[in-house]
């Protein structure tokens, strides 16, 4: 890892326009895969029957997925350029995975939204937009992809541009801060040189738009928020609490809180690839140690911070949603299940606050009966067991959520305010 600056790229765009071709060939170009792998995922792929997958190979790890040809879980892998150090979220496509795609955005700066020439806007081209703005990624660049197969033909290019740009005014999304570029992922074009396919393209390619984008803002003037992912015991050290930390930084000898189980102690160890490590940062997955803390005290979905600011507990909140799928209507009293960093919790939407005009943001309707598809509304929410959930002006990775319900995701949405308990 040199010193460079980090960014964590979230690629997204509907199943099958690409992503893993280019996910692969990011890696590929900038010498983050040996050679020798690529190698023996190309024979693999030939032997059963699909050839043209072998960058896709570098990113699907699962053998599962290899059969299927679908890329699931998200995949953290690493590249350079000049300028950053990327870690690549990449977004699995298919509809049951736009959870993986809230919970992976969330954790992404920025976005590389992949169009396929030949297709165009896609239905989840739609959503994936629509959940990155919701999800506060503020600049897309749009990798015009398999140029190869429409001959580089420059009109089936602008087609796609337009298509998209009417997309993003759709949900509000500032074209001026998105920047498309032609590329063929699978041939190489205009990904790390410029390509002689597109003559009447003249504007960065893609490792320069990466290059050019704006560094994060560092998140550690924050509390320390590290929410919980799993509990292990562990001989000859105890319980083990696993977890991200989000916000703000995790040293040993700190006295923590773990919300809403409401305990706490003093930081012995904190340990990182299996070693004992003085300080944990954003970004960071570490295991620790609590004086005090037994296996049955904590448990996944809780969020551990310093024990003089502690996680908030909401007793009820109000956020912004937009309800990307739902077979009917909402209305006050619906109680699907809330996805927030790890937490899943049953939550009652208590009243339909606002409903909002999603191309303005201006309030279109007070206190209306029910909400439906399409809509964005701000809704109070009251958890049906305690959830430790923070406002996403004050703390960002722990403001926004998912709502699930019947197999599937119907709204991605922010925490504006928290009423504690």
């Amino acid at each position: 890892m040199s010193d460079e600056q980090h960014q964590n790229l979230a690629i997204i765009g509907h199943v099958d326009h690409g992503k893993s071709t280019l996910v692969g060939r990011l890696l590929y170009e900038t010498g983050s895969v040996p050679e020798h792998v690529i190698e023996q995922h190309k024979e693999e792929a030939e032997e059963k029957g699909k050839g043209g997958f072998e960058f896709a190979y570098v990113m699907d790890n699962l053998a599962e997925e290899r059969e299927r040809g679908v890329t699931i879980d998200i995949a953290h892998q690493e590249f350079s350029t000049d300028t950053y150090d990327f870690t690549i979220v990449d977004c699995p496509g298919h509809r049951d995975f736009v959870k993986n795609m809230i919970t992976g955005a969330s954790q992404a700066d920025n976005a590389v939204l992949v169009v396929a020439a030949d297709d165009g806007v896609a239905p989840q081209t739609q959503e994936h937009v629509f959940l990155a703005r919701t999800l506060g990624i503020d600049e897309l660049i749009v990798g015009v992809n398999k140029m190869d197969l429409v001959d580089y033909n420059e009109s089936d290019y602008k087609q796609v541009v337009s298509e998209v740009e009417d997309l993003f005014k759709q949900v509000q999304f500032n074209t001026d801060d998105a920047s498309f570029i032609p590329i063929s992922a699978f041939e190489g074009d205009n990904i790390a040189e410029e390509s002689d396919n597109t003559p009447w393209y003249d504007g960065e390619i893609l490792l320069e738009a990466l290059n050019g984008l704006k560094p994060p803002e560092p998140p550690t003037d924050a509390p320390l928020r590290l929410p919980i992912q799993d509990v292990y015991t562990i001989s000859g050290i105890g319980t083990v609490p696993v977890g991200r930390v989000e916000t703000g930084i995790l040293n040993t000898g700190d006295n923590v809180s773990f919300q809403p189980s409401d305990v706490g102690g003093e930081v012995k160890t904190v340990e990182m690839h299996h070693e004992e490590v003085p300080k944990a940062e954003p970004g960071d997955n570490v295991g620790f140690n609590v004086r005090g803390i037994g296996k049955d005290d904590i448990r996944r979905g809780d969020v551990c911070g310093p024990a003089d600011d502690p996680p908030s507990v909401a007793e009820t909140f109000q956020a912004q949603i937009v309800v990307m799928q739902h077979p009917s209507v909402i209305t006050s009293g619906y109680t699907p299940v809330f996805h927030a960093h790890t937490a899943q919790v049953a939550c009652t939407i208590e009243s339909i606050d606002k409903k909002m005009d999603p191309s303005s943001g201006e309030v279109a309707e007070e206190n209306p009966d029910f909400i439906q598809s399409g809509d964005a509304a701000v809704v109070t929410v009251r958890p049906q067991k305690p959830l430790s959930i923070e406002p996403s002006s004050e703390i960002p990775e722990l403001g926004s959520f998912a709502i699930r319900d019947m197999g599937q995701t119907i709204a991605a949405g922010k925490v504006l305010s928290v009423n504690e308990s």
